[in-house]
């Protein structure tokens, strides 16, 4: 039951204050067609089958079935839910197919609410807490911060693959569009990037507004704070290839526009 107050204002009566009652729309804990998850859920029956073939796995997680059950045993314990006395937990490996798919495809959280069965903030919840987990567990192995010796190993890459010599990385950003949060007056977020000669993200910054400049981004970023205070561990100024009267030259970041380094 709800209450709605209604002030009723007349010469004999100002100010007076009514309550009516008022019935409220009933809702459901878990939508009856939701209870059928396990029958005929898009996990439950689709992604089952894609099991039997690992092309079209692949195709529809962009992951081969060997990687996403490699993934699951390592983030599973983290992502994993109790059951309550109201209803079953989501299993891990459901949790983990939802927010693979959603990073896939980039599929409305409704559209893959319907299809897994599942509230559409179930599924906004899912991806923003199995992503905070993937990133943790994986950042240790795949971003974890370059030593001395990598910057080293990433300026040979740059000296034999472009014939750019003392050259530890290409940086550059990326706006990524957002729905604008309350009074931030953002409508994009920027991904700061550091690559090596293959490509290969070495740093990686997101946060910064979007209506902010490059420089700004750059400055306010951990790798800009680290490239101001010398705390990156590059490697000490080297000699580079040229005439013999040329003394050592520092290692330098490469970025387009050049500005983005010189602000």
């Amino acid at each position: 039951m709800g209450f709605i107050l209604l002030r009723h204002e007349s010469k004999s009566e100002e100010g007076c204050v009514y309550l009516l009652r008022r019935r409220r729309r009933a809702r459901y804990w878990v939508h009856p067609i939701n209870m059928a998850r396990q029958q005929h859920g898009e996990f439950h029956r689709q992604v089952m089958e894609l099991r039997l073939h690992s092309d079209l796995f692949q195709r529809y997680f962009r992951l081969s079935r060997e990687l996403f059950d490699e993934l699951l045993a390592r983030v599973g314990p983290r992502i994993a839910k109790m059951d309550t006395p109201f209803r079953k937990a989501i299993g891990p490996a459901q949790r983990l197919a939802i927010c693979l798919r959603y990073l896939a495809t980039g599929d409305s959280f409704a559209t893959i609410a319907f299809s897994y069965r599942v509230g559409h903030c179930t599924v906004g919840r899912v991806v923003r807490e199995v992503a905070a987990v993937i990133w943790d567990v994986l950042l240790p192995d795949y971003m974890h911060a370059p030593s001395t010796e990598d910057w080293r190993a990433i300026a040979e890459g740059f000296s034999q693959r472009w014939n750019f010599p003392n050259c530890v990385g290409s940086v550059d950003g990326k706006h990524v569009v957002i729905q604008a949060p309350d009074n931030s007056g953002s409508y994009s977020i920027v991904l700061l990037a550091v690559v090596d000669a293959d490509y290969l993200f070495r740093i990686v910054d997101v946060g910064g507004y979007g209506r902010t400049s490059d420089g700004g981004s750059l400055y306010a970023s951990a790798f800009g704070e680290g490239l101001r205070d010398g705390t990156l561990g590059l490697p000490e100024d080297a000699v580079i290839p040229g005439p013999e009267h040329r003394g050592p030259m520092p290692f330098v970041f490469v970025s387009s526009p050049l500005r983005l380094l010189l602000q």
